[in-house]
């Protein structure tokens, strides 16, 4: 997510406060490398745990001890569990994003980008929302897990969704088609627009179950599918292992 400059202006915060401040009047638009263009619902980024698909939900079931929410948004996840007792924090690099936690009723926000933040004794790392995303490219991996393990203790979960989407390159005879300019398939880049501001250009990251599973190994650590959703997404479970 885009800090808030004249070349980055913070599209998903000023998006978040509209709707929390009553002055929604349009959606994010998603301007994608690989297919056409695609819209957030804003009202979707406010959903209660019961309108969160599966992959959510069991997430939010297994998060335990002290937690971090990677990339926060507008608070839905960090808010059920603060409300079932869980000690979470809520961390994204939008300014906005956070004043909008704040206000829902959000205890403990950071923020910042989670390469810049340092503290540790976490129990839990949720990554929700095609949590990879964040990696950037698949180059990147490995090194944004070796940073999110400092931040776990011994024993500690990453919580973590993707999808595979192999299958936005498939041709009608069966056949796969690949960008050669990507090191990776699941690679992608992205801009977002928001009444007539436009964000500059960002990667996104998508992984399958397998290449997740072989970084998560690198970067010390075990990976566990839970469970998978129905447009080739699923959830993982990545366990710090000792040192």
């Amino acid at each position: 997510m885009a800090e808030k400059d004249s070349q980055n202006p913070d599209i998903f915060g000023q998006a978040l406060l509209d709707f929390y401040n009553d002055t929604y009047s349009e959606d994010i638009t998603v301007i994608s490398s690989l297919t056409e263009d695609d819209e957030i619902p804003v009202p979707y980024l406010f959903r209660s745990y019961e309108e969160m698909p599966e992959v959510e939900q069991k997430a939010l079931q297994l998060a335990q001890g002290k937690t971090l929410d990677i990339g926060a948004c507008a608070g839905s996840h960090t808010l059920y569990l603060q409300n079932k007792g869980i000690d979470v924090t809520a961390l994204d690099i939008s300014e906005g994003a956070i004043e909008v936690c704040k206000s829902r009723g959000v205890k403990n926000t950071r923020i910042t980008d989670i390469l810049d933040y340092k503290e540790s004794g976490y129990d839990t790392l949720l990554l929700i929302m095609n949590g990879t995303g964040i990696f950037q490219t698949l180059k990147k991996t490995e090194s944004y897990l070796t940073h999110l393990r400092s931040l776990l203790n011994t024993g500690g979960q990453i919580l973590v969704d993707s999808s595979d989407i192999a299958f936005m390159y498939e041709e009608e005879d069966g056949s796969y088609w690949r960008d050669a300019s990507r090191d990776y398939y699941g690679e992608v880049t992205f801009q977002i627009n928001y009444k007539n501001q436009t964000s500059a250009a960002f990667d996104w990251l998508y992984l399958d179950f397998k290449t997740l599973k072989t970084e998560a190994k690198k970067a010390g650590f075990t990976c566990e599918k839970i469970c998978d959703g129905p447009h080739y997404d699923f959830l993982a479970r990545l366990i710090k292992t000792e040192s």
